[in-house]
């Protein structure tokens, strides 16, 4: 299908891959992986044209079809989401204009046996039929459609698409291949700033899609979810293996014992055989031995361990000057965007050494209160900064705000002031920037490098918060893991506005959960606040929300715009959920029942002295009685749920 053969791509002062082979086949799944800097999107832009190799050649089919999502793209915000997405079919509207234009041109024509009339005619049957071949009749029907698929209400469709986030710039981008339907999807870091419910769409869409699918992620999840082969990018050589992302990690430890353990055999044996030769060497009894031994020597195929890059991003954060207990206060805060009102009237506040999340989907005002926090935005309500409080800020496209005429050296040094200066070399070499890697011009790092730099200027002041909105875009598996120790060794105040699960899992204590213009806090982890919404994902956030304002609903008792479809979905859902919680609250009831039965028959027994001293007996009882308390709180937890889901019911047949 698409045949890499031979690939290498020297920039003159370092060589990325040399000799890289290998096949991508009808319905491969691949991931491609390895650290950030490997090489991975440069590896994407050669498969598509966009990037020469020093030597070796991509070969593909004619007329074969590839679809390539950037990890960084540059918007067009001249048009509405509609207009955008018709990119897709830029040669329908031309053909759409060209049959136009002939048939405005032979309505004005009279001379109908001429020449000139008949080509008119011939042109515009081509014309006509090539229209109808690439399905011009309906292709606004499958912008909408799909459109709709990925999450946009019709009202959203005239919308300019200056006004959208990037993880929904990101879905129109999307929208744009999925309508060109290609062959072989090439998608690097899809998952950067999609909110889960668009990851799991995603997710759904790749597994079913007829065509190949190669894509880079720093998603674990993801990767496990999608793919069925891996190919590692390791110091300049791949590693390819038919295994999910999980699966591959394992193969390669075992495959590297296997090998340690093979070249510590040869070793030993190239070991006896040059000792035997030298003990031997001068002695003509044992010439023929000898020769024979040598030659053994020499046509032995010698082993070679694969070398893994075991480089690590080493970060610590300075000490945390002192700062007052309350870190940050909002009080009635409220933020539109001309018409369009996405906070309204939140209450919030931040302790000293409190790690908080902000989590929600896309468009909720995750990222809007974070910049009000930091003073960037005009708002309502107001919003004070502790005593001594210093903030550290990383926002989610810092990493595309670096000067790309900039050295990685200078960059940091232009920023540095103090003591600070004299260290910069160091600072630089514990985000892996070492040697020459200093030198290199912003404009040629990779989406993970870039992030990387932008992480080192928050070390280089010491502060008492820190807000980072999506720190773990562009940063590798290895360097994530870090990052969160970093963050948990930290004694200041943190803030995260972030889509990942596994980086908030034992980072934060706190949650502000962004819907419906509010927030609702929730205390513990993350997976707590997961399971106390009877939930597997986050994506249960992404779900309309039966309590809407009156002031938003219509005679209908539906939100302005939607149809009463919704409605009854809306309450269809509720009544599922309804009942789902009455059979819970019903199991939980069964079970204490079955244990108090169960606990009065050991109560029983153990009044018999004989039986009372009996350590298996008293065990058996203190472990239904554990039980017991268990499925007391479970049934507690069911009830109070029910309750809830029966009070949005109600509010919902108030408001129909």
């Amino acid at each position: 299908m698409v045949s890499v053969n031979q690939l290498t791509l020297d920039f003159g002062t370092f060589l990325l891959f040399e000799n890289v082979s290998f096949l991508i086949n009808p319905r491969d799944r691949i991931g491609l992986v390895g650290k950030n800097g490997a090489g991975k999107t440069t590896l994407l832009k050669v498969i598509t044209g966009a990037q020469e190799p020093t030597s070796g050649e991509v070969t593909m089919p004619r007329d074969f079809s590839v679809g390539y999502l950037p990890q960084v793209m540059k918007h067009d915000d001249r048009f509405s989401v509609f207009e955008e997405t018709e990119q897709a079919f830029s040669e329908i509207k031309k053909l759409e204009k060209q049959i136009e234009e002939l048939t405005h041109a032979i309505h004005q024509r009279e001379d109908y046996h001429s020449d000139e009339y008949l080509s008119l005619i011939d042109r515009l049957t081509e014309a006509t039929e090539r229209f109808n071949m690439f399905g011009g009749h309906d292709y606004r029907s499958r912008i909408e459609v799909t459109l709709k698929g990925l999450g946009f209400k019709p009202s959203d469709f005239q919308r300019p698409t200056s006004e959208f986030s990037g993880g929904w710039r990101m879905r129109i981008e999307l929208a744009k291949i999925l309508l060109r339907k290609p062959d072989l999807f090439l998608l690097d870091e899809p998952t950067n700033h999609l909110d889960i419910e668009s990851i799991t769409w995603l997710e759904d869409f790749l597994k079913n899609y007829s065509g190949a699918v190669v894509l880079i992620s720093h998603d674990k999840a993801f990767l496990d979810n999608v793919t069925t082969r891996t190919i590692e990018i390791s110091l300049g050589k791949i590693y390819d293996y038919k295994a999910s992302y999980s699966q591959f990690v394992t193969l390669r430890h075992e495959r590297r014992e296997q090998q340690m353990a093979a070249y510590r055999n040869q070793q030993k044996k190239i070991e006896d055989t040059e000792q035997f030769i030298e003990r031997f060497r001068y002695k003509a009894t044992k010439a023929v031995q000898v020769q024979s031994r040598i030659k053994q020597l020499e046509k032995m195929d010698r082993i070679e361990v694969d070398e893994f890059d075991n480089s690590k991003l080493n970060i610590k954060f300075p000490p945390a000057p002192h700062s007052g207990k309350i870190v940050v206060s909002g009080k009635h805060v409220s933020k539109s965007y001309g018409d369009l009102l996405v906070l309204d009237d939140i209450d919030f506040d931040i302790e000293r050494g409190e790690k908080v999340a902000f989590v929600g989907k896309n468009g909720e005002g995750k990222t809007t209160l974070a910049r009000i926090i930091m003073q960037e935005l005009q708002h309502k309500g107001t919003v004070k900064l502790g005593h001594q409080v210093k903030i550290g800020y990383f926002a989610q496209n810092q990493a595309e705000r670096l000067d790309e005429n900039l050295t990685v050296f200078e960059t940091v040094d232009n920023v540095a002031a103090g003591d600070i200066r004299t260290k910069v070399r160091d600072l630089l070499g514990a985000f892996l920037f070492s040697g020459e890697e200093v030198d290199k011009k912003v404009s040629v790092l990779s989406g993970g490098e870039r992030t990387r730099l932008a992480m080192v200027m928050l070390l280089l002041e010491p502060v008492n918060f820190l807000v980072l909105d999506e720190p773990t875009n562009h940063l590798d598996m290895r360097s994530k893991d870090i990052l969160k120790q970093a963050l948990n060794d930290f004694e200041g105040s943190v803030l995260v506005v972030s889509h990942d699960r596994e980086f908030l899992d034992g980072l934060v204590d706190r949650i502000f959960e962004f819907t419906n213009k509010k927030t609702k806090e929730h205390l513990g982890g993350i997976y707590e606040f997961l399971r106390k919404k009877k939930m597997d994902s986050l994506q249960e956030l992404e779900k309309v929300s039966p309590k809407a304002n009156k002031t938003e609903l219509g005679s209908s008792g539906v939100s302005s715009g939607q149809s009463g479809k919704i409605a009854f979905a809306e309450r269809k859902e509720l009544n599922k959920r309804i009942k789902k919680a009455e059979n819970e609250v019903s199991k939980a009831e069964e079970d204490i029942a079955r244990l108090e039965n169960e606990q009065e028959g050991l109560s029983a027994i153990m009044e018999n002295p004989e039986k009372a001293s009996d350590p298996a007996v008293f065990e058996m009882y203190q472990k239904i009685e554990k039980n017991l308390d268990t499925a007391m709180e479970q049934w507690e937890n069911a009830h109070l749920e029910l309750e809830e889901l029966q009070q949005k019911r109600k509010v919902l047949d108030e408001n129909a």
